[in-house]
């Protein structure tokens, strides 16, 4: 049995600005929206922070997911930032891990959207609009509220098509 992932397209017909991206560290989050049972999520990797008055956040997500759809209905979703562990809950929210979204994990019902449980650092974000860019939208939101974890761990990220964890207290080379 293959151990490939298998929305993985071979090395030599991937397009190059596809390998580009593969080559940029980029970090590893999980956007949720919605209310009770009505709920979604989705690993995000391309995020941008812009600091102002007030902060906001830019994702680029799937204009045809679930999640896009529930931001724009809500008006607002929560952004996880993920650690070291959370390789799984990544692989979950990303649809290639056999639990689907939410499955076996605490949530709670915040203000601004579903709140995974753990100690993590958590942005509640008010949805402000979405802009077509190539094949996806760039979802942007004001922070609203952060809850930072009380004791980060490695954060996770994601570089040539796998998660890593990255060594905060690392010299630079």
């Amino acid at each position: 049995m293959s151990q490939e992932d298998p929305f993985t397209d071979p090395v030599e017909t991937r397009r190059p600005e596809r390998r580009l991206r593969g080559r940029l560290v980029v970090p590893v989050t999980v956007w949720t929206a919605g209310m009770s049972e009505e709920r979604c999520g989705l690993t995000v990797s391309s995020v941008i922070v812009i600091d102002g008055d007030p902060a906001q956040v830019v994702g680029a997500i799937d204009p045809l997911s679930d999640l896009r759809e529930m931001i724009e209905s809500t008006g607002c979703f929560v952004v996880h930032v993920l650690d070291e562990g959370d390789q799984r809950l990544a692989a979950m929210f990303a649809g290639t891990y056999p639990l689907r979204p939410f499955e076996d994990l605490e949530v709670e019902a915040g203000s601004h959207g579903p709140v995974i449980g753990g100690e993590r650092t958590v942005a509640h974000c008010r949805f402000q609009g979405a802009e077509r860019v190539g094949y996806l939208d760039l979802v942007r939101g004001s922070i609203e509220r952060i809850d930072i974890a009380p004791h980060p761990a490695s954060p996770l990220a994601f570089y040539r098509g796998h998660y890593r964890r990255l060594e905060p207290g690392a010299p630079p080379s």
